[in-house]
């Protein structure tokens, strides 16, 4: 039974090189050290073999097995146990109940002082000693009929015991980590600090049903063989902090060989994994006897014979893994090796396996978990679009890794024409590399990625394809072309072009879409976008050559070419405004448009652009009045436009326009604005007041006319109004009615001295009692007003005056002795700047310094 093939049995001593011709001899104890091999037999011989390793021709190991010597103990007892003391030299046996030393070499026994020890049942070599000696050798030690632990210390010539430990039932078997010492009782399993005294208790175990399992599997860290198969992990603490081993109930012994937990019981050879506790291998064993490991090398015996559990390489139980399709195991394994792997090897087959497990995934359309993997794995994006055919610009030197990472020749052979599936791969492949594209994966192989790109969303009609064209890409433009000409993408090819300077060709793919030679609705809008496009064109030969094209599809849309557009003749790539006056003189409603951006909107301050403008205006009005067809609504628009441009325009040729608009009867106000621009005010209000009889124009007009102007210009104009309403020499005679409105509107406005004196005798007070009472406030307003005016500025004199009698002081004394505080140059003549405190300067000193302190620049002058 196998998932994982994690070792090999290879045989390393037969039964003939240990027995020899001797029927009865049995192998009842092992120890490895290096090449070293120890046996020991029930006839009280240790026998000493050198183990060579050699590769098969095949390819698989083997061992080459010498015997380099056997002895005889002499106590005809068989040799219970064996441990190796490789700094000493030494073998540490336990034969007929007594520990005794020999030399690893001769198999001599060596004289030792010190402890004996006698009556041994079990003892233990501590793997991780708390001494700090390395010329010694810490072991715990179980004595037959007494309840306690003896910890002790093997030097070269003496034993040592440290301390005794006494426990609460007979122990049968032990394992010593530190200052843990994991015990296995008559009746349960225990784990004590020989240090502190501190002990937990574990869980029950029968030693007389079954034999007790204690094994160091790890720092503070021991396996336990549990009732009902189980193998228990268990921490100096007492604490299992994996999950359980399920293995059989006749499990015979234990060794370890990270990540695996190898268990032999009557028949078989189990493989564990640590890791997920999973049974990864069966091998099938009889007669087996002794399993132990040995720096990370398993060794297993028959009473006859030793084998030796040979681990396969992690790298290949990954891969045998992964070929199974079992992700996650392979992962689990391979983070697992990373402790017997060097760091730099690790990190590249961690990446592989990633990228092979990402793969698979793939494969299973688990697109989520592959992704991650890609990414963890840090995969050459270039290995999975070169699945998808065509994807990859023919100018790509990429080649598939070696060994390959997947079993799949492309995506065809993935999907075996399944179109739905075809399509899930597709949208995965897009939404990796909008990912990668993003990141720092893509660098280095920028024109793979984004033509791949490219031709997926063109493909799939895909929305992201313009954003991917109007930002920066590295689309080649030889694959990309063909691809979006292939799937009607015209308006996108368009941006290619574009994108790869070729304005020409983009606009002549757009002018063909909109012209209707080519189908592609992706722009509803494109005729708008083509103007805009060429408004910010800064080749104008490419803007003239297609705005003639523009003008005759939609004139009021194609203006936009030039409206769009700077006017400053220095810019690179700005038209002059008169060159395109010129060029739409064939255009009249673009001209109109175009003048109306110049004057309106840029607020260009020239004569000819206003008048032109106005002219237009006029002939519109014109036109429409003489078009029998013509609505109210349209002559209306058309004439607000004319006087809004005669009002707030001061740059137009005046004559011309009146000269055009003279004969129109229709047009009085256009004229009367005309004559106010000429200041002609008096045919302006005569116009209007006797000719349009609109009063309320003429208010209106006054409040125009004069609104740049001061309040003395303002009134006189409002007096002449006053005057026209009053004349009695015109047709209707004087509008007593309008005047006197005029007079209680504006009340503020008149002079009422004035009006007294212009108005008949025999107009009653009452009527005009709003004026009156007006002009008296206002009059009274202004006296009160001038006479505050006048007070602050008396007050403001007499502070002045003050101010300067302060400051003027006493006299200042200058003479030809006297030196400039600046300069220290004696004073010439009588003319000096005097500093705060009266110290004289020259004057041209105080020029040309910069004080710190305040300069009073009173010139006096002073008597030699």
């Amino acid at each position: 039974i196998m998932s994982v093939k994690a070792f090999e049995l290879v045989p390393a001593v037969e039964r003939e090189q240990v027995m020899g011709e001797k029927v009865r001899i049995n192998i009842e104890c092992i120890e490895c050290c290096g090449k070293h091999l120890y046996l020991g037999t029930n006839d009280c011989f240790i026998h000493h073999f050198l183990l060579e390793e050699h590769t098969t021709a095949k390819g698989k190991l083997a061992y080459n097995v010498q015997k380099l010597l056997h002895k005889y103990l002499g106590l005809k007892k068989p040799v219970a146990e064996l441990k190796a003391a490789s700094a000493l030299e030494r073998l540490i046996v336990l034969c007929d109940s007594r520990i005794t030393v020999v030399d690893m070499v001769t198999l001599e026994p060596v004289p030792t002082g010190g402890t004996k020890l006698k009556g041994v049942t079990a003892f233990c070599v501590n793997e991780n000693p708390v001494t700090g000696d390395v010329f010694c050798v810490e072991m715990a030690v179980v004595l037959a009929r007494r309840r306690a632990v003896q910890i002790c210390t093997v030097h070269e010539d003496r034993v040592q015991m440290l301390k005794e430990v006494t426990t609460p039932e007979q122990p049968c078997a032990l394992s010593l980590d530190g200052y843990n010492i994991c015990l296995a009782l008559s009746t349960q399993y225990m784990i004590l600090n020989y240090s502190t005294g501190a002990s937990q208790d574990l869980f029950p175990y029968d030693c007389e049903e079954r034999k007790p399992i204690v094994k160091r599997i790890g720092r503070e860290e021991f396996l336990l063989a549990a009732p009902g198969g189980l193998g228990m992990f268990a921490n100096a603490e007492g604490i299992s902090q994996r999950a359980p081993v399920s293995w059989s109930e006749s499990v015979i012994a234990v060794a370890v060989c990270f990540p695996y937990v190898v268990a032999l019981d009557e028949g078989f050879v189990t493989v564990h994994s640590m890791l997920d506790q999973q049974l990864k291998q069966t091998l099938s064993f009889r007669d087996g006897h002794l399993l132990q490991d040995f720096e990370g090398k398993v060794v297993l015996a028959s009473s006859k014979a030793v084998y030796i559990l040979v681990p396969l390489p992690l790298e290949r139980q990954i891969q045998d893994l992964l070929a199974s399709h079992r992700v996650e195991e392979a992962l689990t394994l391979t983070e697992a090796a990373q402790r017997n792997i060097p760091k730099e090897k690790y990190q590249i087959l961690h990446k592989r396996i990633l990228q092979q497990a990402g793969f698979i995934q793939f494969g299973q359309l688990q697109f989520l978990e592959a992704k991650e993997h890609f990414r963890k794995g840090q995969l050459d994006v270039r290995e999975l679009i070169s699945l998808y055919p065509l994807l990859l610009p023919a100018s790509s030197s990429f080649t598939r890794c070696h060994p390959p990472l997947h079993e799949f020749a492309d995506l065809n052979h993935l999907t075996q024409g399944d179109q739905e599936k075809v399509q899930r791969f597709k949208r995965f492949l897009i939404s990796y590399l909008h990912e990668v594209r993003s990141s720092d994966s893509a660098n280095g192989f920028h024109e793979d990625v984004d033509t791949a790109l490219l031709k997926l969303y063109a493909e799939t009609g895909h929305e992201s394809l313009l954003d991917l064209l109007a930002s920066d890409n590295a689309c080649v433009l030889a694959d990309s072309a063909p691809w979006l000409e292939k799937h009607h993408k015209y308006f996108a090819l368009g941006l290619l072009y574009h994108y790869n300077g070729q304005d020409s060709a983009a606009l002549q793919m757009w002018v063909k879409i909109v012209n209707g030679d080519l189908q592609d609705s992706t722009r509803p809008d494109l005729f708008e976008y083509v103007v805009d496009f060429l408004s910010f064109c800064s080749n104008l030969d490419l803007v003239w050559r297609h705005a003639d094209w523009a003008l005759q599809k939609d004139q009021k849309i194609g203006v936009q070419i030039f409206t769009k557009r700077f006017t400053s003749k220095e810019k690179t790539g700005q038209l002059n405004p008169d060159g395109v006056i010129t060029y739409l003189q064939n255009h009249s409603q673009a001209l109109l448009l175009y003048l109306e951006h110049l004057v309106l909107e840029k607020r260009l301050q020239k004569e000819k652009y206003h008048t032109h403008l106005a002219v237009l205006y006029a002939d519109r009005v014109l036109g429409l009045i003489s078009r029998p067809s013509a609505t109210d609504d349209q002559l209306s628009a058309a004439r607000q436009k004319l006087q809004r441009l005669l009002k707030e325009s001061n740059l137009y040729r005046v004559q011309l326009l009146l000269g055009k608009i003279q004969d129109s009867e229709l047009l009085l106000l256009e004229r009367a604005t005309l004559h106010g621009k000429s200041e002609e005010h008096d045919k302006a209000l005569h116009i209007l007041v006797h000719q349009l009889k609109d009063s309320a124009a003429a208010e209106e007009y006054c409040s125009w006319a004069s609104a740049s102007h001061d309040q003395f210009y303002r009134q006189n104009l409002f007096h002449q109004l006053l005057s026209v309403y009053l004349d009695p020499d015109v047709p209707g005679g004087a509008q007593t009615v309008a005047a006197v409105d005029l007079l209680n509107r504006n009340a503020d406005v008149f002079d009422a001295v004035r009006v007294l004196k212009l108005l008949p005798e025999e107009w009653s007070l009452p009527l005009l009692r709003p004026f009156l009472c007006g002009a008296l406030r206002a009059s009274v307003h202004a006296r009160c007003t001038s006479q505050v005016a006048v007070g602050l500025a008396r007050a403001q004199n007499l502070q002045l005056q003050h101010d300067r009698l302060k400051y003027r002081g006493g006299p200042i004394l200058v003479s030809e002795k006297k030196g400039c505080q600046l300069c220290h140059n004696t004073f010439s003549e009588p003319d000096c700047a005097c500093l705060p405190g009266g110290t004289p300067v020259h004057i041209h000193c105080v020029a040309k310094k910069t004080l710190n302190l305040p300069v009073d620049a009173e010139e006096t002058s002073a008597a030699p």
